[in-house]
């Protein structure tokens, strides 16, 4: 199976637990505006490798990342490449490297047949899923991403049933996913799930807009500034993960 890639990392901190060599994949069918990969969206000018050779590039830093760390594939958003994450992930299960989705879970369709089945491979494969809610209200999750929310909650909820654990990551961004209102009716939707080990409050940056400016795709958050500490404490005071890990 051959595999779109953008990147690769090989000594990756912020994706998962411990030191990750982390793949980046190409294609995305979100626009959310704080996106500071747009050129991810597209399989253009991708990297094309076999999931084999991945898998060969992946053992030779296994060294880096074998005491409490693992494998992460991301995007763009990665299940749009879900035969080749399957594959991945059983070569890289065989040999006892931890692996880890990080997603938006958009592509699972609990109504589809196919895509149920699919994401049952998955998941015996993957140890942990970095899920990204992106808003909690579906208008404004349409308004920000350019799509329903829907799949992502249904995701959450599969991997709940399937007792898969998740870390859920939120962006914080000033005027948009801030609302204390918005924030607690998240809280309290997560506060069902038992599979939820960890709430990763990630502040808004602009580090991405240059992307944007050599792509020519206009950056829809000109002018937002990213949080103050004040709001990154009171989301995640409001989101504190004790709340979820207690319950384990």
């Amino acid at each position: 199976m051959i595999g779109k890639i953008h990147s690769f990392e090989s000594f990756g901190t912020v994706d998962g637990p411990g030191i990750r060599f982390v793949v980046f994949l190409k294609g995305c069918p979100l626009r959310c505006m704080y996106c500071h990969n747009p050129d991810t969206w597209t399989s253009d000018g991708a990297e094309l490798h076999e999931a084999s050779e991945v898998c060969d590039m992946i053992l030779k830093y296994k060294n880096y990342f074998a005491n409490g760390g693992g494998v992460t594939v991301t995007g763009g958003e990665p299940l749009v490449q879900i035969d080749f994450v399957i594959e991945l992930f059983t070569m890289l299960k065989k040999k006892g490297i931890h692996t880890c989705c990080d997603t938006s879970g958009f592509m699972f369709d609990p109504d589809d047949k196919e895509s149920v089945e699919k994401h049952l491979k998955l998941i015996e494969v993957c140890d942990l899923f970095l899920l990204d809610i992106k808003h909690i209200d579906d208008d404004m999750h349409i308004k920000l991403t350019g799509k329903s929310n829907k799949h992502t909650l249904a995701f959450a909820e599969f991997l709940e049933a399937h007792g898969k654990h998740m870390w859920i990551r939120h962006v914080l961004v000033p005027g948009i996913t801030t609302d204390e209102g918005e924030l607690t009716r998240l809280h309290d939707y997560l506060n069902k799930f038992t599979m939820v080990d960890k709430v990763e409050v990630l502040p808004y940056h602009t580090m991405g807009v240059v992307k944007y400016k050599n792509l020519g795709i206009p950056y829809r958050l000109e002018g937002v500034n990213p949080p103050t500490k004040d709001e990154v404490l009171r989301a995640k005071e409001i989101l504190e993960v004790k709340k979820y890990a207690a319950k384990r």
